[in-house]
């Protein structure tokens, strides 16, 4: 478990279906997501997927429920997803969780723990070039952009494009609070 003062992070549980297929089959939650919305069987698999990385040795994937501290509710998800030195992060946070800046604050804590704790060299995540929410929570982290993919992921039978954000260990390291 990973937390803040207002979040916390676990694994997810078969107890979250209800909370996270809301926001799962909320098509103005994925308009920019390449995935959903879901049936009923794909979010029963996503939460069996998450909870499988939480048996592998070494651990290279999270799939980590947020959880508002305060009232006890599941509001999304967060994930980072490693290959060798670098992963990526993902988030997806239900529609009355928005505007909070608890997507923010759920990747900073995921950023952080990736960097301490996994030991990475470098986190990167892809945005949709009109998501300006999610490309301000990326730049939020420090990442900086450094590429557009032109028409390279297909999202409900339309081609979009995406803009990739990264931040290296030590860049994240020196913005950090001494």
């Amino acid at each position: 478990m990973i937390e803040s003062e207002r979040l916390l992070l676990r694994e997810f549980a078969d107890s979250d279906f209800d909370a996270v297929h809301a926001y799962a089959t909320d098509l103005e939650v994925l308009r920019f997501m390449p995935w959903g919305p879901n049936s009923e069987e794909e979010t029963r698999e996503f939460l069996a997927r998450a909870r499988s990385h939480a048996s592998k040795e070494p651990r290279t994937a999270l799939e980590l429920a947020v959880i508002e501290i305060e009232s006890d509710r599941l509001v999304g998800g967060v994930g980072l997803h490693a290959e060798r030195s670098e992963a990526e992060l993902g988030y997806c946070l239900s529609r009355s969780a928005w505007g909070a800046g608890y997507a923010t604050e759920a990747a900073r804590l995921l950023v952080d723990f990736g960097f301490r704790s996994m030991t990475l060299h470098r986190i990167w995540a892809g945005a949709d070039p009109e998501n300006m929410a999610s490309r301000r929570v990326l730049e939020k982290l420090g990442m900086r952009q450094e590429g557009h993919y032109r028409q390279n992921c297909q999202i409900r039978g339309e081609w979009r494009d995406t803009v990739v954000y990264a931040i290296l260990e030590h860049e994240w390291r020196d913005s950090q609070p001494r």
